[in-house]
């Protein structure tokens, strides 16, 4: 199979963050998906080594901040490639506590949804945790998106390790990108 395959799904680029009532963090996700209409529900898949997974365990609630095309890349660095047990990740940015006291990023956000989570599934290296939407709002409903396919060729950004899209790079090496 030619993994490269795998580049053309498209994605957004979301900050995940949650809170069980003494921690708060968050990481950097491609898999975000709207599941429901009524009531409306969002799955997000977190890997199980993440410090969020457990939050989100523990706490019960996730808030999903949709990222703009335009974000400063300390964003990308910070929720995607620290660990929350090392650092506060939500410090150095603009953030508000929802209504569950999930932490909503602000900084380079076009809008956000809050949710409690219902369900939860595992899935071999990641948790699809499911939740009912409880709040939402839009920020700035004149910017663009960051979608993945932006951040990977655009950025030439690459996906974490924890990502449900990581590949190894040496298996992407049997595959060169075709040129037309």
């Amino acid at each position: 199979m030619n993994l490269n395959v795998l580049f053309k799904i498209t994605y957004g680029l979301y900050v995940v963050g949650s809170n069980n009532g003494s921690k708060v963090n968050g990481f950097i996700s491609n898999t975000v998906f709207q599941v429901t209409s009524e009531p409306p529900q969002f799955a997000v898949a977190s890997h199980k080594n993440n410090y969020t997974t457990e939050i989100i365990r523990e706490g019960k609630v996730f808030a999903i901040s949709i990222l703009r095309q335009d974000y400063h890349p300390d964003i990308i660095g910070t929720f995607g490639y620290r660990s929350g047990e090392e650092i506060e990740k939500f410090g150095n940015f603009k953030y508000m506590t929802g209504k569950t006291g999930a932490p909503i990023l602000l900084t380079d956000t076009i809008g956000w949804l809050e949710c409690e989570v219902i369900n939860s599934f595992d899935l071999g290296t990641h948790i699809l945790f499911i939740g009912n939407v409880v709040d939402g709002d839009i920020i700035d409903d004149s910017a663009e998106p960051l979608t993945y396919n932006y951040y990977h060729d655009v950025k030439k950004g690459k996906a974490p390790k924890n990502s449900p899209t990581y590949i190894d790079p040496q298996r992407l090496k049997a595959f060169p990108p075709k040129t037309s």
